[in-house]
């Protein structure tokens, strides 16, 4: 073992073995060396500590073979250092990849793992910005999506066209690409947009890879500085690393957001499906309920109530002229004709004023409405019940015409037997109680008339009025008849009284004047023809003298109502009274019978009788000379002036178009 001395001061000349000892010495230093070399290399000491001593530090005694091998240690040992490093930065690099991968793998939102992506990048590659932008394959280009260090509005906005700029060519080619300083860098396809978005974030070096799943791009992910300098293979390498971890991230979250949806949906779909079986299951038990009330005869009433029970709400049931069937749990009131007519059109039920209306229809006809009210919030599944509801009481309603035309026409016949005395009178008595009237009663016949009603109408009416009434009611040669029950059989006003109220009632309902002329009471089936032609004459009358809209019976006219109701010769009467005037008129084509009528009416006043016919005073004393000498000099004494009057009168109520009807010049 070398003394003490001589390891505290190689080289030194204490020892004097001569060449031997030098040469010893010379090697203990070099060993000295490559000793602190491999201490550098365990302590991980900066690159500069590992060069060379200086030639004043190694003495004398090392020659040139030695330091030649110290400096080849030197160098060797700096490889090794330059190695170790770059595997520790791998190390560290991969184990930070694997930090990633458990972060992504632990997030659920995509925003989320897309922001991690950006931020894990920017830490790893400790760029001033990272990005990362995604492929949108419906309009062909790439947008951006999540940025970190940004500060420019603009360039977080900007979208790429493929193959525009560094990030469109990624895109595009599904390559890497950098630039040291992009704004200089002729290799990209630059554009007004995307050079002044860059240039307002003040980037320049840029590093942009792909994002793949499989052989397709989903996007890029971007590091950027805002100064010039070059990116490395070895931090390209490790952006892709963290580019193809953060793509099948990306599609994990998707997927995983997808089945999410998915799942929310088949619940969604789930919840649709009972909630539309239960209604499915309450409809067919509505339906099943409201066919059996129609099956078992039950009448408009009972389904108008069944319908307020199962919807919850007031009924209202209407037939097509808006006249008032049924009523259950709420006030009277009409329908609106618009949401009828809207719900005919539309074939489904509509809300006006937070009141539901249906329409009841067989096929296009309108049948009637049904009224839902105090359900404004009506759902689609009531909205349907209601809507079905509306099928059944068509159902009903049909069943009602049908039995209604089929007992109407029962009636109309008995009605057209009664009024023409064809059949066995002996037999018509039967014949009526079998339909509910008692032809022992006394009876009151009344012929009807409206200008401005349809007489389908006039005749539904007045059938209603004979079903409460116990009566009957048709068409009798073209004219709607009632033969009702007299409600005023003794001294007094009589059926003139009942006619005026009839009048009144159907003018009312039908929102037109009604004309009734009545004739009775009768009792026996042998006298309601002639009660028929009297209450006939009477309505002709009321029109003739403008009583339009009222009633009365003949007795209710005067002397005019005896005159017709005497049923003497009208016809030879006003022959006899006005014949040369009549025939004068017919002949010429003259106006002389009006120019007389025109005068009575006018009190015998000349000129008032000139200015309502708005001819000159002389020609109306010529007509009036003419008339002189046509009926005799005495035609202006009050009795044979009381003649003309009542034959002008007669005259005018019998229109060419009555049975009555004056013969014949």
């Amino acid at each position: 073992m070398p003394t003490t001395g001589n390891t505290a001061s190689p080289g030194t000349g204490a020892d004097t073995g001569g060449g031997t000892g030098t040469g010893a010495g010379q090697s203990w230093t070099a060993l000295r060396h490559l000793r602190h070399l491999l201490d550098l290399l365990d302590q991980g000491a900066p690159a500069e500590q590992f060069a060379p001593p200086p030639a004043s530090a190694r003495g004398p005694r090392l020659d040139e073979p030695d330091a030649a091998v110290v400096a080849e240690a030197t160098r060797v040992a700096l490889r090794i250092r330059r190695t170790l490093g770059q595997h520790r930065r791998r190390e560290a690099e991969l184990a930070a990849l694997f930090d990633t991968a458990g972060d992504l793998a632990r997030l659920r939102d995509p925003d989320a793992v897309l922001k991690a992506i950006v931020r894990r990048a920017k830490l790893l590659l400790g760029t001033d910005v990272t990005y990362l932008s995604l492929n949108d394959d419906e309009a062909g280009d790439t947008y951006m999506r999540v940025t970190d260090g940004s500060v420019s509005a603009a360039f977080q906005q900007v979208r790429l066209g493929m193959g525009e700029g560094l990030g469109g060519l990624v895109a595009s080619t599904a390559r890497p690409y950098s630039t040291g300083d992009y704004r200089d860098d002729r290799r990209f396809r630059h554009t007004t947009t995307i050079d002044g978005a860059v240039t307002e974030e003040g980037l320049r070096a840029i590093l942009g890879v792909p994002l793949r799943l499989g052989t397709r791009v989903i996007g890029v992910l971007y590091a950027a500085d805002r100064t010039a300098r070059t990116f490395t293979p070895d931090e390209v390498a490790l952006l892709s690393s963290l580019a193809d971890h953060a793509a099948i991230a990306i599609d994990s979250a998707r997927l995983l957001d997808e089945t999410r949806s998915a799942l929310v949906d088949l619940n969604e779909a789930s919840r649709t499906i009972e909630a539309h079986s239960d209604a499915m299951r309450r409809a067919e038990d509505a339906h099943d309920r409201l066919t059996d009330l129609v099956l078992r005869g039950a009448d408009i009433t009972d389904v108008a109530t069944a319908i307020g029970a199962v919807l919850q709400g007031g009924t209202l049931i209407h037939d097509a002229d808006g006249t008032e069937l049924a009523r259950s749990g709420t006030d009277s009131g009409q329908p609106s004709a618009r949401a009828v007519a809207a719900s005919r059109t539309g074939g489904r039920a509509v809300s006006a004023d937070g009141t539901w209306v249906c329409a009841v229809l067989a096929g296009p006809e309108l049948l009637g409405s049904i009224a839902l009210t105090g359900r404004p919030d009506l759902g689609d599944a009531d909205r349907r019940l209601f809507e079905r509801a509306g099928v059944v009481t068509a159902l009903l309603l049909l069943q009602r015409r049908s039995v209604a035309e089929t007992e109407d026409r029962v009636r109309g016949e008995l009605l057209g037997d009664l009024l023409t005395g064809a059949a066995d009178p002996a037999s018509l008595p039967a014949r009526a109680r079998r339909v509910g009237v008692n032809l022992d009663h006394p009876h009151a016949v009344f012929v009807l008339h409206s200008a401005t009603a349809p007489r389908q109408r006039l005749l539904a009416a007045a059938a209603r009025v004979a079903h409460s009434r116990k009566g009957l009611a048709g068409l009798h040669h073209d004219d709607v008849v009632l033969v009702l029950p007299a409600e005023h059989t003794g001294p007094g006003p009589g059926v003139g009284a009942d006619a005026a109220g009839l009048a009144g009632e159907l003018g009312q309902g039908l929102g037109g004047p009604v004309t009734v002329g009545a004739a009775g009471p009768v009792t026996g089936p042998g006298r309601f023809p002639d009660a028929h032609a009297e209450a006939l004459r009477c309505r002709t009358a009321l029109r003739a003298l403008g009583r339009e809209g009222s009633g009365a019976a003949l007795g209710d006219l005067g002397f005019l109502g005896v005159l017709l109701g005497d049923q003497t010769d009208l016809g030879g009467y006003v022959r006899r009274t006005l014949g040369p005037v009549l025939d004068y008129d017919a002949r010429r084509g003259t106006e002389l019978v009006h120019t007389l009528r025109t005068y009575f009416d006018e009190g015998t006043s000349r000129s008032r009788a000139a200015e309502a016919l708005h001819v000159h005073v002389n020609t109306v004393v010529q007509r009036l000379d003419r008339i002189g000498r046509l009926l005799g000099h005495d035609w202006q004494r009050p009795e044979r002036a009381l003649e003309l009057q009542l034959a002008l009168r007669v005259h005018r109520v019998q229109r060419p178009d009555d049975s009555a009807a004056l013969p014949p010049a």
